[in-house]
């Protein structure tokens, strides 16, 4: 069983990136929106900033009350789409009760949404074209793949979670890599059954959901879920003693998929349109 280690690849993507941005006469400059005092939310905007730094990228935090109104904060986005300086733009998830996330979502240019989340990007994605911006989190995985040679084409792959973020993008971007691709969800019917023909198995749901016997022999086992359990430790959706008994490959919690996550925003936001 070969462990996937997301930091090692994460700074071979930086490293990377900075070499790019080093050679740029036009450095990009990221801008996050952060709305609220979430704790979560904080240590990711903080995470982004430092890798940002990390990179040599420009980056800009600007916070928003929680009570922010939404026309108050789409403005803010119309500004930032207009400013010839500011080259990617985020919008920090969750976001409060009163502000409509699709609007917020749909107001960024597709040209500076890093995230990938627009319906152009999405859009794009979707019939096969390539998008101004892949969502950060599918593609860290594709990254992963791609470094330890694990072969997508044909395989049969099944991912575990329908969010726009992580599910549908990923099921999306294994097809167009050639996969058979199954989604799954809280309303799958024999949902052990459909785990069990993945080659490549992609869980998203933030719950202990997969474990030994339901995984195939010499899988790939990829854990997007990142929780703390009722000990305070940081654990995801695989049970991972017992499926890396099974698996081929396995991705740890933490040190897998996150900081490919963040290795990718950094990816996209050395992208310039």
């Amino acid at each position: 069983m070969i462990v996937l280690d997301g930091n090692a690849v994460s700074q071979k993507v930086l490293n990377q990136v900075r070499e790019k941005v080093t050679a740029l006469d036009r450095k990009p400059h990221l801008v996050v929106i952060m709305v609220g005092d979430d704790p979560a939310s904080k240590v990711y905007v903080r995470n982004k900033q430092k890798a940002a730094w990390q990179v040599g990228i420009r980056s800009t935090v600007i916070e928003m009350e929680s009570d922010v109104s939404e026309m108050e904060l789409l403005d803010k986005i119309c500004e930032l789409n207009d400013k010839k300086d500011v080259t990617g733009i985020l919008v920090q998830l969750p976001l409060p009760p009163q502000i409509d996330k699709n609007k917020v979502i749909t107001a960024i240019s597709p040209l500076k949404d890093v995230d990938g989340f627009t319906p152009e990007n999405v859009g794009k994605l979707s019939i096969g074209l390539e998008p101004y911006f892949y969502p950060a989190t599918p593609q860290g995985i594709i990254m992963l793949l791609d470094e330890y040679n694990i072969p997508i084409e044909g395989k049969d792959a099944v991912i575990i979670g329908r969010s726009n973020i992580v599910g549908k993008p990923m099921a999306q971007m294994l097809l167009n890599r050639n996969a058979t691709v199954t989604i799954c969800h809280s309303r799958t019917a024999d949902l052990e059954d459909k785990i069990k023909t993945a080659d490549i198995l992609v869980s998203a749901v933030g719950k202990k959901i997969v474990r030994c016997k339901m995984v195939k022999n010499n899988s790939c086992v990829i854990d997007v879920g990142i929780y703390r359990d009722s000990n305070g430790q940081l654990t995801g959706d695989i049970d991972y003693d017992y499926v890396s008994e099974s698996a081929g490959f396995i991705s740890p919690v933490p040190g897998g998929v996150g900081p490919m996550t963040i290795a990718s925003l950094m990816y996209n936001s050395a992208k310039i349109y």
